[in-house]
């Protein structure tokens, strides 16, 4: 019997809406049930299941079975990129209701180890020592268990030593991995065939505000020399710091490298010309006050500089003024001439002195090295005793830093070193020589936390120390000395024969302020150790332990000690420290002190 079309219609759309329904009735989440491994394998297997994909969606009965099937042949590709090469998966597919469950056991088996690792390249490349220390870390080592990402990470840890060190043309010709799962054993070969060297050749610059002729003083090789990476880094981090410039980007041209030779092409953008400095600042040595100040980056087409700042505290007034020229050579040298107005007045001594100074400064194997020759003058109140001086004496330093975050630092350090001298007769009214050394050391503890320890020491030799002023001088006791202590504090005391002369002008100046009677000494030890822990981002706590003396003779060395806490913030501005300490086993001193800082950590 012929049925008539309108019913074949019917007929098809209540079948489908029978299976429409059907589906919908059946269909359920599935979930995953893994164990035999953990960890980073765990992830690998779970993160290689289609069914593990499908754990926010519904399926139907046939969907989970047809995705339970592959799901042992996925867990076995998942977990060979770490070596494991004979993984056994076993489960089932339960069905609960709506959902269903896919219950893996899995094991792992022994992981494939390197029996052969053949990691070769031609010519004397090996001689290099980025590329010696490349192949000489290649991972997975000979014996270990067979990881891919390892072996990807140091095929191309090889691979960047190459370029770096000249071989701009190297090329990967062999690269196997041999697995022999009967043996659980992998054998792996690679060959680089690496080409010639290339030389260093001609350095153009693009964009910079000055001509070729003076930024080529600050390229640290030779045209012909052999092209390696740090060279090309030690040029860009040169101008970075000649401070000129808003962009430097420093690469080699590979697009025109011929016959051994590659070109480098330095691409620059001008910084702001002129800069304006001014706020308002608090420091517990100095008091509030305002600084202001005006930076001239480059004051002609030969990269002159002039700073001029000034100072304003309730402690401290300074007026300085520098002017920087560059001279040629590769090592950012440079001739600078400054004078310096400064009036400073602290709980033990007042002083008004003029300087004027002449350095020469250079950066020699990792440090900043400067020579120069100072006069100083000026009148000076220590203890009460009043004095005059003029001095003039030459002066070297050393300095020289290092931190993986100069804004933040968890690794990082600091060394300077000065000395100086004057002779009597000579300009100066005293002969005198003086050696100092500072250093601090930051370290990071755990994801939140910091050890700082911080050290000076200092030596002084001088014929008639009354005319030593207190700049020259030696302190302890402050921000960045010992806390517990006020700035400047700690030192030998006035003589008895000089006592009555002090106390008499306080007597005869009511109105004044009467120093402490201290008088600082010729020598200085100071160590503090600190630890730091932030329980946010920009917020921590502190406590610590300062420790020395400034002392004139070592038999009259008097160990002082203050302990604290603190608070510190990551401000916009800065880090900020604000501590309290209190003196040790110290009769003379009493109560809490505050302290406060702002600036870097090194």
């Amino acid at each position: 019997m012929r049925i008539p079309p309108h019913r074949h219609r019917i007929a098809s759309l209540s079948c489908l809406a029978l299976l429409l329904g059907t589906g919908v009735a059946h269909a359920g989440r599935v979930t995953v049930e893994l164990d035999g491994v953990d960890g980073l394998l765990r992830d690998a297997a779970l993160g290689g299941l289609e069914l593990n994909q499908y754990a926010s969606r519904d399926v139907t009965a046939a969907q989970a079975r047809r995705l339970y099937e592959h799901a042992d042949e996925q867990v076995r590709k998942a977990l060979e990129p770490y070596g494991y090469y004979s993984v056994g998966v076993d489960g089932e597919l339960r069905e609960n209701g709506d959902a269903y469950v896919a219950v893996l056991h899995v094991k792992p088996g022994e992981p494939v180890k390197i029996a052969t690792l053949d990691v070769r390249v031609d010519g004397d490349a090996d001689g290099q020592r980025g590329v010696r220390k490349a192949l000489a870390g290649f991972l997975p080592a000979k014996g270990a268990p067979l990881d891919h990402a390892s072996y990807e990470k140091s095929k191309a840890t090889v691979q960047a030593a190459l370029f770096a060190s000249g071989y701009l043309d190297a090329e990967l010709v062999t690269h196997q991995v041999e697995v022999t799962r009967s043996a659980n054993t992998a054998d792996i070969h690679l060959a680089w065939k690496v080409g010639s060297r290339y030389r260093l050749g001609t350095t153009t610059f693009e964009g910079a505000q000055f001509p070729s002729e003076f930024l080529e003083r600050y390229i640290p090789w030779a045209k012909g020399d052999f092209y390696t990476q740090d060279q090309v880094l030690a040029l860009q981090q040169r101008l970075i710091d000649a401070d000129y410039f808003a962009v430097v980007q420093v690469e080699p041209d590979v697009e025109h490298a011929a016959d051994g030779v590659v070109p480098i092409k330095v691409m620059l953008a001008p910084a702001k010309r002129t800069i304006y400095t001014g706020g308002v600042f608090i420091g517990t040595d100095t008091g509030p006050g305002v600084r202001g100040g005006v930076e001239r980056r480059w004051v002609n087409s030969r990269g002159h500089k002039l700073k001029v700042e000034t100072i304003v505290a309730t402690r401290l007034k300074t007026a300085s003024a520098q002017y920087q020229i560059p001279l040629a050579g590769p090592d950012n040298h440079s001739l600078a001439f400054g004078a310096t107005f400064r009036d400073e007045n602290t709980d033990t001594s007042t002083a008004r002195t003029l300087g004027l100074a002449a350095t020469d400064s250079r950066q020699w194997r990792g440090w900043t090295r400067t020579l120069g020759l100072k006069f100083l003058t000026g009148d000076f109140k220590v203890a009460n005793i009043e004095g005059d001086t003029t001095l003039l004496y030459p002066e070297a330093s050393l300095t020289r830093k290092k931190a993986d975050d100069p804004a933040f630092v968890r690794d990082g350090w600091s060394l300077t070193f000065a000395a100086r001298a004057g002779q009597k007769g000579f300009v100066s009214d005293t002969s005198f020589a003086q050696a100092s050394a500072d250093a601090k050391w930051i370290h990071g503890l755990g994801e939140h936390g910091r050890f700082i320890a911080r050290g000076s020491l200092g030596a002084t030799h001088v014929g008639d120390f009354d005319k030593l002023p207190p700049e020259l001088r030696f302190f302890a006791g402050g921000d960045r000395s010992i806390r517990g202590y006020s700035f400047q504090t700690i030192g030998p005391p006035l003589p008895d024969d000089q006592r009555a002369q002090a106390l008499a002008f306080c007597a005869a100046h009511p109105k004044s302020d009467c120093q402490d009677l201290i008088i600082g000494g010729k020598n200085l030890a100071v160590a503090s150790a600190e630890y730091e822990y932030y329980f946010r981002p920009n917020w921590g706590i502190a406590t610590f332990i300062d420790t020395g003396d400034a002392f004139s003779s070592f038999g009259s060395y008097r160990q002082k000690v203050g302990v604290g806490v603190g608070a510190r913030w990551r401000s916009p501005v800065g880090m900020v420290r604000v501590d309290l300490g209190v003196p040790v086993h110290d009769d003379s001193n009493h109560g809490v002190e505050l302290h406060i800082v702002i600036g870097p950590d090194l």
